[in-house]
């Protein structure tokens, strides 16, 4: 399939990675004007520098200023895009109007994305934007595959980037009113609580007495009636290229990054090789909801996860390597591990799934030891495969 796939990096170290695993493009937020900004983001430095990197491997940076802007953020949005421009990003990604004028007035070589928060729902609203200057849109997750096909049909000349895995809102298209209302935090200028994940309880009240906290039933499966099942479109990818989707796009700019390194390494291989079972249970090894295919053949009213907010996986996340020569290598430790562990490895190269068992491993001074629980410590340990900077270690559970 020629299509890209985008990936979500919210700091640097989450680039390097996303490029690594095999994506085409990132896009990533500054400290201001993205809906992500309990990420770590990207100083302007930074930003630069992640063109510089994209650059270097023939890959794209794609920048986030999707909020919902007020008056007095339009002088310093026309500052911002004037900047992006500088540094060369290939696209700013926006959704309100007031934003994109802002763009062309300050930037007006700056390629525009247009956001899912638009609610880019038919063939008339991309139509619109595709006249007012910009070269791709982000369709709403509401859209069917059949939809999809219509739009692109009615405008072959845009670009149409479609989420392909990860969280989804249970609000239209993101915007979601809960967490302003609940906890006084506006999702739609980037400060989501993500409120629709809580496990929410009733109040028995008779009168003036307070009757007590009541459990919320749903079949007695639980009580996250907002909790959106997670997408995974990994099987019906050829039918979203042939729908007129040239972009993949994977959500989770504050997910990790071995969340990050799991999931777009399974869709690097189902592009390149088509879908399979090893993509398939490469998918539950890190933590997600249960999954589901939204609208993608129509009205699904099996989208809730009502069981509990987040499944952890099938694998825990154990270390980075850093370097490995002479059958040992050298790792950060991001979970415990010990001697006696078969560890795995997740890699873009041929090492992936193979396994080992951990036999030695010593401390960044020397010292043997037999349990690994410092963290972010550099071990040395053991290991037959010649593995490359990069690569992750993980250890399945039991």
């Amino acid at each position: 399939m020629n299509v890209e796939l985008l990936a979500p990096a919210g700091n640097y170290e989450k680039l390097k990675t996303a490029f690594y695993f095999g994506a085409d493009a990132a896009y990533v937020g500054g400290k201001d004007f993205s809906l992500r900004s309990f990420a770590d983001n990207f100083t302007r430095d930074e930003l630069e520098n992640a063109v510089k990197l994209a650059r270097s491997l023939g890959k794209k940076i794609y920048v986030t200023a999707n909020i919902f802007a007020k008056n007095k953020d339009l002088a310093l949005l026309e500052d911002y895009f004037a900047f992006l421009q500088y540094i060369g990003a290939d696209a700013a990604i926006v959704s309100d109007s007031g934003a994109v004028y802002a763009a062309k007035k300050a930037a007006p070589k700056l390629q525009l994305h247009i956001s899912t928060q638009a609610n880019l729902t038919n063939a008339y609203a991309v139509k619109f934007w595709r006249e007012q200057g910009a070269s791709r849109v982000v369709l709403a997750r509401e859209l069917s595959l059949e939809d999809i096909a219509e739009i692109h049909s009615a405008v072959p000349d845009m670009e149409l980037e479609a989420f392909v895995h990860g969280a989804m809102c249970i609000s239209y298209s993101g915007r979601c009113l809960l967490s302003d209302y609940l906890a006084n935090r506006p999702s739609n200028r980037g400060e989501c609580v993500q409120a629709c994940r809580w496990n929410y309880r009733i109040k028995k009240s008779d009168g003036a007495q307070d009757g007590g906290w009541l459990d919320i039933g749903q079949d007695e499966k639980g009580t996250y009636i907002l909790n959106s099942k997670d997408l995974n479109m990994s099987a019906h990818l050829e039918k979203l290229a042939a729908a007129g989707v040239c972009s993949f796009k994977i959500e989770g700019r504050m997910k990790s990054e071995y969340y990050l390194a799991t999931v777009i390494n399974a869709y690097r291989r189902c592009i390149d090789h088509g879908f399979d079972g090893i993509v398939e249970s490469e998918l539950l090894t890190a933590a997600h909801r249960d999954y589901t295919i939204a609208y993608a053949f129509g009205e699904n009213c099996a989208t809730v996860n009502y069981n509990d907010s987040q499944t952890k996986g099938d694998c825990d996340y154990i270390a980075n390597v850093l370097n490995c020569s002479d059958g040992f290598a050298t790792v950060e430790m991001r979970g415990r591990f010990r001697c006696g562990d078969e560890l795995e490895v997740l890699s873009p190269s041929d090492s992936f799934k193979k396994t080992f068992k951990l036999d030695c491993a010593f401390t960044s001074t020397g010292e043997q030891v037999n349990d690994c629980k410092l963290v972010q410590e550099h071990y040395k340990i053991n290991c037959p495969y010649n593995l490359s900077a990069g690569d992750i270690l993980r250890r399945r559970k039991l």
